[in-house]
């Protein structure tokens, strides 16, 4: 018997030319909302590998993982079921340009990000400090 567990997913914290790559949702949920590029990993597939795949595959961009910013659990976080994010921080490199399940890409300026979906706020919340250290450096 397989034990039933939560999927597993990524988010990407990535920072394009001093800003945050955030995609417009094309699907529910939270369909028409911003939020971190990120989805599914598939079987076979490591977070890394997966986090530049899914970069690429909803913005057009290339990424480079800066570090680990953590995992996020709460069972509540999607409302599709429990799912467990692994969350990076990245360069971005390239020009966006809106892909899969993206109906738009914008860059926001760090203190100007809007109200995104699922627990999308709490993860560049927690991340300011790290996004902070790369901008000083830019």
């Amino acid at each position: 018997m397989v034990p039933e567990t939560p999927k597993l997913t990524v988010d990407a914290v990535t920072i394009l030319n001093g800003k945050i790559v955030l995609v417009k949702r094309k699907n529910p949920p939270y369909q028409g909302k911003f939020a971190l590029p990120g989805g599914f990993v598939e079987i076979g597939e490591t977070t890394e590998n997966a986090v530049k795949r899914e970069l690429k595959e909803e913005t057009g961009l290339s990424g480079e993982i800066v570090k680990l910013l953590g995992v996020y659990s709460d069972p509540d976080r999607d409302p599709r079921g429990h799912t467990v994010s692994v969350c990076y921080l990245l360069i971005g490199k390239g020009v966006p340009v809106a892909d899969t399940d993206a109906k738009d890409i914008e860059v926001f300026d760090i203190t100007k990000i809007p109200e995104l979906a699922f627990d999308h706020n709490k993860i560049i919340n927690q991340a300011t400090e790290d996004i902070y250290g790369i901008l000083s450096k830019m």
